[in-house]
């Protein structure tokens, strides 16, 4: 736990996000390589339930077995390691991103310059947390707010997203898929 009033560099701050993501992204027992390479990111995404409509089973329609494949192809697919390899690709993209739009906000003062020396000493300026938390809010409003989404073409260009894409549509594009 950091105290609101305590002041991060930005090194520190990226070093506070990746502490935060290793425990999100990383699952409980990574002592496995299988378990190593699923990210526990796909529990967010999609239920936990195998048959989420199972307890219906009598009462099943044609769609909802349809809706049922679907969602267990899908989850399938996000616990993949490929999936969780472009996930995590995304993830540093992104993160990525946020820091190199947060150093704006850690220039260092002039009394920072004079006491260091350097004016591109990334450890010299620092924010107390209570005023990074609101900046970083306004970070995430306005990567989400942007049209066209600068961010969201940036993933799109990266090669893993378009073959992982291309994978995909190849998987289910099929003429086995497509009948049924």
């Amino acid at each position: 736990s950091v105290s609101l009033k305590h002041a991060l560099s930005l090194l520190q701050l990226e070093q506070k996000l990746r502490e935060i993501r290793k425990v999100i992204e990383q699952p409980e027992d990574s002592a496995s390589e299988e378990t190593a390479s699923q990210s526990q990111l796909c529990h967010y995404m999609m239920p936990d339930e195998e048959n989420p409509l199972a307890f219906q089973a009598n009462e099943l329609t044609e769609k909802d077995v349809a809706t049922i494949k679907l969602l267990n192809e899908t989850r399938d697919m996000l616990e993949s390691p490929d999936f969780n390899r472009v996930l995590s690709s995304c993830l540093n993209r992104g993160f990525s991103r946020l820091l190199d739009n947060m150093a704006e906000f850690f220039r260092p003062t002039e009394l920072d310059i004079c006491h260091t020396g350097s004016v591109n000493s990334l450890s010299s300026a620092s924010l107390p947390l209570a005023k990074i938390i609101p900046i970083i809010n306004g970070q995430i409003h306005s990567v989400c707010s942007e049209t066209p989404s600068h961010f969201v073409q940036d993933l799109l260009m990266m090669e893993q997203v378009k073959d992982f894409a291309a994978n995909v549509y190849e998987a289910f594009s099929t003429p086995q898929h497509l009948e049924k």
